[in-house]
């Protein structure tokens, strides 16, 4: 009688919320969660190296003082479409950490499993690394193309 009681109750159980959500999230959405910010900064600072000393280069090369003014079309673009990749990682994050964490307060929230340690961790590296492909591409909002490098 005794086991049967505890058969029932193991049989009756409920899967918690973070175990269920924490199979739903794949393992590749969280790579992309930590890593898209990074690959995003990365590759606006080597695009901003090349785009810069290409249009610079080929400009004074023929005595001009500053840069196409499609070198700074196409810089904005990438800056554009990589601050999107940022943060739609940014948010993916924020989403998966909300359903995986046992509490959405981010003071005191803590990463005890590695699903959830990934989201929170995407997270910040999404805020820290956002912000500063916002500041990579404040100076050519501001200054010529050709005048920053000199």
């Amino acid at each position: 009688m005794g086991s049967d009681m505890n058969d029932q109750l193991v049989n009756d159980r409920q899967p918690d919320d973070g175990a269920a959500a924490s199979a739903t999230i794949p393992t590749r959405r969280l790579w992309f969660e930590v890593a898209g910010s990074g690959v995003a900064w990365f590759a606006l600072g080597f695009a901003d190296i090349v785009i810069t000393w290409r249009a610079c280069v080929h400009e004074e090369q023929f005595g001009g003082p500053s840069a196409h003014p499609g070198a700074r079309v196409l810089y904005v673009a990438m800056w554009i479409v990589l601050f999107g990749l940022a943060v739609l990682a940014g948010w993916m994050s924020v989403r998966s950490w909300r359903s995986l964490a046992q509490t959405t307060d981010l003071l005191r929230s803590e990463g005890r499993e590695r699903k959830e340690f990934m989201s929170q961790a995407g997270f910040f590296i999404s805020l820290t690394l956002g912000i500063g492909i916002v500041w990579l591409c404040l100076p050519i909002l501001i200054l010529e193309m050709c005048a920053r490098t000199r």
